[in-house]
């Protein structure tokens, strides 16, 4: 995929510059990457029937546990979870968002259920499009903070309390990824229901947020020293979840399985020890929750509008991820250059 990304600094409104001299160049370009691989997944061909999509399926799907890493990240670095700040910045582009999809959707679903306890019911789920994840990340926002909590605020011990939780934390959330599955099928609901579940399995989405923690109290010095260690790792990790998928041996789940663990969670590390800083990744790391809520009424536009399965799922899946990515690089430009800072907080740009 080409982007023609060199001119997002030249739109980007003077306000985002100013903000941006306080953020993190590196974190941000990670998001950058994370945000262009949600892309990826969502303009590949469904169902994931070829190997090649499966691959390719497997290699992008650690696009969220990234977001969830850094954020896990600069809070160790600041000492401290701004919870409120967090989840008005998460909720309220949500809800914009949520409103618009909601009229996608029943605008190509006639026979769409409205009622109250339905709607509200999918705002909470976060039954639209691919909005389930908002509610994720506001689940592990509010764990980390109660894991601070605990930890107390004795500068002499809490650093250790927060190591000795963290650890717990990241054991537990492995226990629920593997048993969470098979104690739903065991109490006999649905496929389809255990599916849900697993995609909002809180505590194991939780233990990326946890190694970013973790990770944020290595040295980076020792870090940069294990550069090479840590891709090849990544690269071994990734072959044996693809393996596992594709073999359908163990647990072969897209989401909360063991190799999913250990794929994501190096591919971060990777990510961050690598220290990579491109000026236009990092507009786009920035804004990558405007990315995030928006992209996928251009995906779905495409899939339901333009015919592209005619083609192949190779040209189908170049054509919606080029589109999509640019159309989405260009709306947050637009957002940035001509709205106010507030408009453009609450459509989280």
């Amino acid at each position: 995929m080409t982007l023609a990304a060199s001119a997002q600094a030249d739109i980007v409104h003077a306000r985002t510059d100013a903000r941006a001299t306080s953020r993190d160049a590196v974190i941000d370009t990670m998001r950058g990457v994370a945000i262009l691989m949600v892309i990826g997944i969502h303009s590949l061909p469904q169902p994931l029937d070829l190997a090649w999509t499966k691959a390719i399926d497997a290699a992008l799907r650690p696009c969220v546990p990234i977001f969830l890493f850094a954020s896990g990240y600069l809070t160790a670095r600041a000492g401290r979870v701004p919870l409120f700040k967090r989840l008005k910045a998460a909720v309220i582009p949500y809800t914009i968002a949520f409103i618009a999809a909601y009229l996608y959707m029943a605008l190509h679903n006639p026979a769409m259920d409205h009622r109250v306890t339905t709607t509200l019911a999918r705002f909470a789920l976060a039954y639209v499009f691919v909005y389930y994840y908002v509610f994720v990340y506001v689940g592990c926002t509010v764990v980390l903070w109660l894991i601070y909590a605990a930890a107390g605020t004795d500068r002499q011990n809490t650093e250790q309390r927060m190591t000795i939780l963290l650890a717990l934390a990241i054991g537990f959330g492995l226990v629920a990824g593997s048993y969470l599955d098979p104690l739903l099928f065991h109490l006999g609901f649905a496929e389809s229901f255990v599916d849900e579940a697993r995609m909002r399995d809180i505590p194991f989405w939780f233990s990326f947020m946890a190694v970013g923690a973790l990770t944020a109290t290595f040295a980076g010095v020792a870090a940069r020293s294990m550069r090479a260690i840590v891709v090849g790792a990544m690269l071994f990790a990734y072959l044996l979840y693809l393996s596992v998928r594709l073999s359908g041996i163990g647990d072969a789940a897209v989401y909360d399985s063991t190799a999913f663990f250990l794929y994501a969670a190096l591919f971060s590390l990777a990510l961050l020890v690598l220290q990579p800083s491109a000026a236009w990744l990092a507009s786009l790391g920035s804004g990558s929750y405007f990315i995030y809520l928006w992209h996928i009424f251009v995906v779905m536009l495409l899939r339901d509008h333009a015919g592209l399965r005619q083609f192949g799922p190779a040209v189908s899946f170049a054509i919606t991820f080029g589109l999509t990515a640019l159309v989405s690089i260009a709306a947050l430009g637009a957002v940035r250059q001509f709205s106010s800072a507030r408009v453009a907080r609450w459509l989280g740009a």
